[in-house]
Parts: C-alpha cells; structure tokens; sequence
C-alpha cells in the first residue's frame, strides 16, 4: 500500500482548480475507469472530452464566471460532468435536493439566482413551477433525453468548436451547498475549486486512499461529505467512483458486492439501518476494507459481523470539511470524532481547534466548551448573507455551535448543539447524551430528547421514540433502562413513542421541528404519574 504522500507525488503538479486536477491524474490514468453509475462508465479520457464539450456548449448558451447553475435530480455521473464543465467556465454549480417541496425549491432557486437549471424528467415540472413563482427565466436542461427541452447528452454531442474563457482561478468559487436548513430557510455556502482540491487530498490522506480503490456513493451529492470526502478523495487518489442514486438499505450489501467497492462513506443514520437489517441481506463476499462514518454504537457490528477492516470516523461541517478524525495508525477511541485531521503533504497546513468557554477563554482538556476552528478549506461565505457571515467568525475562527471536548491525548469528544442542551434543575443536560443512552436499547430503533417547558420553569426533558418493527416498549421500561445509566435530573419526564422521527435531507433528525410541535408533551407520557 502506497503512503498518502507516495499517491499524491505519483502524478504530475496542478494547480488546485478541478481543470487543473483533472489534467494531472488522467496524464496517468487515462483509460481507466472513473466514473460509472447504473447507465454508464466512463474512462478518465472520456470523461475528460465529455465535461469540457459541455463546458463549450454552456458557453454558447451564454453561461459565464460566477453565474450559479443548479442540478435538481439523484445521483448519476451526469452531476459530476457537470461540476466540472461549470468549473472550467468559472461558473458554480448549485446541487440541489430533488426531494424539496415546491416551497423549498422555489426558495433555493431564486436565493442562488439561477441561470440554468439542469433537472431530471421526475424534478422538471417542480423546477418550472418554482422558477415561474419567483418569476424567473432560466435555461432548463434534462439530465437525460425526453420532453421540450435539451437534453445533456445532446448538448455534448452537438458542442461548438468555440473558445473558452481563461481557466478560472483555484480561489475561484464553484459549489454552492445548502445547509440542512432545520430552523428556517438554508443558507447557501460557496466553496472555492482549492477548497474542494484540498479536501479531497485530505481525504486521501485520512483514508489511505489507493489509485485502485472503487469509492461507492450512497449520499447524496447535495451533502458535502459526497462531494469533498468521496468525489474528492477519488479524484485525489486517482480512483473510481461507483455512484448510486440513492441509499437502499435493501441492495446495499449486493451493490456493494457486485460493485467490488472497496471504499464507502456513510452517516450514522444508514450505519443504525444497515446492523438492524435482516442479515439474510448480507453478502459476505464484499471487498469493501474501508467504511467512513460508522458511529460507536456500530462498530462492533461492522468490524465482528460485516468483516470491515477500517472503520472511521469525524466531525466536519458544510462550511468547514474534514477537521478531525481517528487515524488509521492509533487506538480508535470510542465515542471519539478523532483527533485533528492533516494533510498528506506535512507543508500544507491544516486544521487548528480551539474549545472555549461562553466568554470566548480557552478551556483546560476534559472540560466542555464550543469548538471553534481554523483550517484552509472553510467556506468562502454564505451566499448574499454578509451579516450571517460575519457572525459565524470570531477573529478569524469559525463558531461551530457544537460542544466539545478534548482529552490529553488529543482526541474530540463530540457532547452537543448548543441549542441541543437541555436545562433543567439548574443543570445543563446534553440532548445527545439522552440519544446515545436510549438508542442502545435493543428495542428501540431511534429516538430524540429535546427540552418541553416545565410548571416550575428551565426545562423537562421529552423523548420521542420510535421502537423497532416487532418489539414493544413501555414508557415505564424507557425509565428504567435510564436509571443505572444516567443522574436522576437526565432521566426524561415525558415519553412518546412515534411511528417515524423527522429527519433533515441528510438524514439527521431535524429536532428543531420536534421542538415547534406542541402537541408532542400532550401526546407523551409524564413518567411522574406512573
């Protein structure tokens, strides 16, 4: 196994833009596959002639630097495609959730501005009623042939022989992401072509990714960790991208085997889904060595029972990928995000943290505070929102909202949102805490604490729960398993059981509308009548 650094130095120099990147690893790996998904491969060489005919005929349509363009349809080559062709025009591209509402869709079109839009025969409608809401023309292009409009495929076919502007600038914006939104609308966060260069060289370097590695995509292209972790770290690393439209729990083990994937990432969501699955689903025969993103209450089963050698995991945000995570070469320390992430390359800087109190001090290891952070790859702003911006910083580093902890070895410790924690007694109590407690009952599936007003006034701590398929659970039960495990402030006042919890576009569970729902306390049981 090559070292990060040795992979890295096996190609040519570039310049940190995606054109650039490109250039270097298809000097080496030309006819070897980079891109497939389940209509088409395609070759670094092709799809080398594949993004910059695009890029040509976005040119003649009029799409120029810095004009935003969205993607609203699953995953497929075709989002990788065209990233790049509106990278080489210095354009950005605005992957957007094909799920959204009509409300949420019009809102993202029209707060990125869009000039064009490429969407899916499924997504086309929505994006002509969202773009007609707002009042805004803008090119629509299918992803794949059919209807009244142009299609890509037909667009890279027909490309003019017309010449391009200069190659955009590394420090050059050419993604916009939207956050998961939970409390209001998202915001949109640019990231420059460097940023997305880099993080996907840090990835390499995380990972031990090789030129041979086959990168299976189960998330979604509109989420960061898609994009910086797995289409960064393959292009990094000179490897293949096995590109799947979306998660199925079902199919998981059998695309992963017949795929020959080798690397995968995931969220902790789906790790929970796929060591609850019937294991008549498993394949033992995967070659899959390397899964990113198994939480602590999943690694057992990956290691003992799904046979994955390498198990990791980090802590990242939309605005700043890739801060720490557990080396492969040390303990892996459970519950742990790892210790502070680096570059392959001991020149380039990375990474620096900082925990600190409510009064901006730093605090001593073992204490709790929030993390702030310094690193070369953080967002170069939310788009058209300059106050949203300049509140996030404080002297130069980047306010995450998480509580943190750090031991004397080095290593994170992840305890919670801010607005996770509940208080109640005159104690602080972590929301996350309660979660990781009552999710390691066996009969429960998920579930999510969140602070409901209490008579005596702070807080009482509500559970919702949902229980897994077959099983029954009692909010007596729910009480008892807490109590050996938690002070008698933790444990919950109210308990409600819910067929599903609300969960973000990236599968995180969006307590913030549990906390709008009133009705949750008046549907829950208050233990202190039991």
């Amino acid at each position: 196994m090559l070292s990060p650094l040795s992979v890295l130095q096996s190609y040519p120099p570039h310049d940190s833009t995606l054109d650039g990147l490109f250039e270097s690893r298809h000097a080496i790996r030309a006819a070897m596959p980079m891109l497939m998904d389940d209509d088409r491969s395609l070759s670094w060489d092709e799809f080398g002639r594949a993004y910059h005919a695009l890029a040509r005929a976005l040119f003649s349509m009029g799409v120029r630097p810095l004009d935003r363009v969205a993607f609203v349809a699953p995953n497929g080559v075709s989002h990788v495609i065209v990233l790049f062709a509106l990278a080489r025009l210095g354009a950005i591209m605005v992957p957007v959730n094909p799920g959204f509402s009509g409300r949420e869709l019009e809102y993202a079109l029209g707060h990125a501005d869009v000039s064009a839009v490429f969407a899916s025969n499924e997504t086309v409608a929505a994006v002509q009623e969202a773009l007609a809401a707002r009042q805004k023309e803008a090119a629509i292009i299918l992803v794949r042939e059919g209807g009244p409009f142009p299609a890509l495929q037909g667009l890279i076919d027909g490309a003019p022989e017309v010449d391009l502007p200069p190659n955009p600038s590394a420090d050059a914006p050419c993604v916009m992401i939207f956050t998961s939104g939970t409390t209001g609308f998202p915001k949109g966060v640019l990231h420059s072509q460097s940023n997305l260069v880099k993080a996907g060289e840090a990835n390499l370097g995380r990972l031990h990714l090789q030129p041979e590695d086959r990168i299976l995509v189960v998330l979604p292209f509109f989420h960061v960790n898609a994009l910086f972790y797995s289409l960064g770290g393959a292009l990094a690393a000179g490897a293949a991208l096995l590109i799947q439209a979306r998660f199925s729990a079902s199919r998981f083990w059998h695309i992963a085997a017949d795929s020959k994937a080798t690397v995968v990432n995931i969220i902790e969501a789906m790790g929970t889904i796929l060591r609850s699955r019937d294991r008549s689903e498993f394949r033992p025969d995967h070659s899959l060595r390397i899964a990113y993103g198994v939480r602590q209450h999943s690694v057992p089963c990956f290691r003992d029972e799904f046979h994955i050698p390498y198990l990791f995991s980090g802590f990242g945000m939309t605005e700043i990928p890739g801060v720490t995570c557990n080396p492969i070469d040390r303990p892996n320390k459970p519950g742990s995000m790892g210790m502070l992430a680096t570059h392959p390359d001991p020149a380039q800087p990375w990474a620096q943290a900082r925990i600190v109190d409510d009064g901006g001090s730093d605090v001593s290891d073992g204490e709790t505070g929030e993390l702030f952070v310094k690193t070369p790859v953080v967002m170069l702003g939310y788009f058209r929102d300059p106050d949203q911006t300049a509140s996030s910083f404080q002297d130069g580093w980047f306010k995450t909202g998480d509580l943190v902890r750090r031991d004397s070895d080095g290593y994170y410790f992840y305890v919670a949102r801010k607005k996770d924690i509940i208080r109640r007694r005159g104690e602080n109590i972590a929301g996350a805490e309660l979660d990781l407690v009552i999710n390691a009952n066996p009969k429960v599936y998920e579930s999510a604490a969140i602070g409901v007003p209490s008579p005596l006034g702070e807080d009482d701590v509500l559970t919702a729960i949902v229980v897994k398929p077959g099983h029954a659970l009692s909010a007596a039960e729910v009480v008892e398993w807490c109590r050996p495990r938690l002070a008698a402030h933790k444990i919950p006042r109210y308990v409600v059981f819910l067929d599903a919890l609300p969960h973000t576009p990236t599968h995180k569970i969006a307590k913030a509308q549990l906390r709008m729902n009133a009705s949750l306390r008046e549907q829950a049981i208050d233990t202190d009548n039991l």
